[in-house]
């Protein structure tokens, strides 16, 4: 990132400080102010909207509260990364159930000084006591939401050391600055909306289990109320340690290890008949733990340069396949049926490579750049035709020696991934971009939170294989001591000429994938505006027998045209939930969220014009 000067008087960097806590206002309530303490003025209360244009500075969010946070912190003199940092803090206060600090994630930015394209991995570890059979019981794979809500399923988070590091490397302010505003949110509460009732509603049975996740999430034994406040005292004093101490509060420190001890000995509510299994994790994990700065993949697609996530993330090299696959066709001229039926074949391609090659490159051969290679794309085309849909699952290719519509073995399912995570998007007045996609992977995670610490414990392990889908079939995915999990987050920054164009990512699950491949097609070669890209209705093809597809498509009459090529289809209500942001050519920002998923997202600039 382009540096800003850093404060060095004290005072001068204490006055900061203060103005990151005080500038972003709290959520409104219509609940009884905490004893001491003034309830927050819902006058002030941010204002969530799905796009807003101007100068200075850009944020893009599922929530008004975080993407407030993130335009304090860039009203203050912050660059993208700080206001990135702090945006995603506070999302650990207002979306508790898809981030926070007991997850992990990946950031993609880009620097306008030296027009270079870095990435941070801070996916989650497993413990270096991990083998192949963590989630086999007498060689049988668990139940899945057994594995789920377990001390199994925790891995080593990495959101505060990828904190840390993008900071040190690329910010201008210091952790204990940027966490000012989420510290304050956390304090004074934020305004309960009809999500996160009902995001709460769906865990209420787990998290009864756990009395620590029931004191904080289920007020008085109660699901929180539409418009109440919710607070979280332990999270802003745990944001306050890290502030203090650094992150290593967590990783060599007394947080980490309640968070050890809340993994291997999970507190289960008296009479639970839950069987909850003790996790592997050690200090010894935490202390092991490091964020990877890698190379991003790179593709070109209709003379723009497109980057994004590399392995351990499928992301980058998944949406880049498709789009090399997707390069040969004149999408701006087909028909809506035809366009859409040579989105689901390449998705449907490139998801069959995925999953037989994509893992964590530290202990499996990936061959990334035959993956995102044209050649290797150009040989996977010609499997499309018009006039019938593939079959799935589909067998995978050969990246290292294509042949034309050649394989490579015998075709394997995908594999389930949970569908939740959370997305930001940044632009600074210098030009600098950051898009950064974290998560405690599905909605509420393990359903443990750290007792007095405030913040719930990720699943991120269930992201593994839990045996091979084909046991002919070599599975990179499968669980290894200090392995990351294959993830799908897709964060993405699209360059013309060196420049950023759109920069943009979502969260899903596997349906990440899709869902920013769709909104750059439609973006790119459909026509439609960003904002428009983002609400347009999804289908979602990983190499599965059916396709999801959102009510928009499933009642339309594409369906049916659709169906009679050979496509099956399973409607899906809600797919993603993308947030963006685009330089404009008057020098503006766009910021783009969503118009309806997630209850809608929050769009923000600097100076609106």
């Amino acid at each position: 990132m382009t540096r800003v000067r850093r404060l060095t008087v004290l005072g001068a960097a204490a006055a900061l400080a203060g103005s990151l806590v005080a500038i972003p206002a709290a959520a409104g309530s219509a609940a009884a102010p905490h004893p001491g303490r003034a309830a927050p003025d819902r006058a002030t209360a941010p204002h969530k909207a799905p796009v807003a244009v101007g100068y200075g500075g850009a944020v893009s969010s599922v929530d008004a509260d975080a993407s407030a946070a993130g335009i304090a912190v860039l009203r203050a003199g912050g660059n993208a990364v700080d206001a990135a940092v702090a945006t995603a803090a506070a999302l650990g206060v207002t979306e508790p159930y898809s981030a926070g600090i007991g997850g992990g994630g990946y950031l993609v930015s880009y620097d306008a000084r030296s027009h270079a394209i870095r990435t941070l991995d801070g996916r989650e570890t497993a413990p270096r006591s991990a083998g192949t059979d963590l989630f086999l019981e007498y060689g049988t794979p668990l139940p899945f939401d057994q594995a789920v809500t377990s001390g199994l399923s925790v891995g080593t988070p990495g959101t505060p050391a990828l904190w840390d590091t993008a900071l040190r490397t690329w910010g201008t302010r210091s952790l204990g600055q940027v966490l000012g505003p989420a510290r304050k949110l956390a304090a004074d509460g934020f305004t309960v909306d009809a999500t996160f009732r009902q995001q709460t509603a769906d865990n209420e049975a787990r998290f009864r289990d756990f009395p620590a996740t029931a004191g904080l999430f289920l007020p008085g034994g109660k699901l929180p109320a539409v418009g109440s406040t919710l607070r979280n005292p332990d999270l802003a004093r745990t944001y306050g340690e890290l502030a203090a101490k650094g992150v290593g509060a967590l990783y060599d420190g007394p947080l980490g290890r309640d968070l050890v001890r809340a993994v291997r000995k999970p507190a289960v509510r008296p009479g639970s008949t839950r069987r909850v299994r003790p996790g592997r994790l050690t200090t010894a994990d935490l202390r092991a733990y490091r964020s990877l700065k890698q190379a991003p993949t790179h593709t070109r697609y209709r003379g723009l340069d497109v980057y994004g996530m590399a392995p351990s993330s499928s992301g980058g090299t998944t949406v880049a396949e498709a789009l090399n696959i997707l390069e040969r066709s004149d999408l701006s001229h087909l028909s809506e049926r035809q366009y859409l039926h040579r989105y689901l074949e390449a998705s449907r391609i490139a998801f069959a490579d995925r999953g037989r090659w994509v893992g964590d490159p530290a202990q499996e051969d990936v061959p990334t750049g035959g993956l995102t290679s044209q050649r290797f794309a150009d040989s996977r085309a010609c499997l499309i035709h018009d006039d019938k849909a593939l079959t799935s699952p589909l067998a995978p290719g050969d990246p290292r020696h294509p042949t034309p519509c050649g394989s490579a073995g015998r075709a394997a399912p995908t594999t389930y991934e949970g569908q939740d995570t959370t997305h930001l998007t940044v632009a600074d007045k210098w030009g600098n971009v950051v898009a950064y996609t974290l998560t405690i992977e599905q909605t509420g995670g393990s359903g443990i939170v750290v007792p007095h610490r405030g913040f719930l414990l990720n699943n991120e392990l269930t992201d593994f294989s839990f045996a091979p889908a084909d046991p002919a079939v070599h599975d990179p995915n499968l669980p290894g001591p200090g392995k990351r999990p294959r993830s799908s987050m897709s964060p993405t920054i699209v360059l013309r000429h060196g420049r950023p164009v759109v920069a943009l990512g979502s969260p899903g699950g596997a349906t990440i994938i899709t869902t920013v491949l769709q909104t750059l097609v439609n973006h790119f070669d459909r026509g439609m505006p960003l904002a428009d890209a983002i609400a347009a209705p999804r289908a979602s093809q990983r190499n599965a027998a059916r396709t999801d597809l959102e009510p928009g498509l499933w009642n339309s009459p594409q369906r049916s045209q659709l169906e009679a090529l050979g496509h099956a289809f399973t409607q899906n209500p809600e797919i993603g939930a993308a947030t963006g942001v685009q330089r404009l050519p008057d020098g503006r920002w766009l910021a783009a969220a969503e118009k309806v998923r997630r209850g809608g997202g929050s769009a923000m600039v600097v100076h609106p014009r």
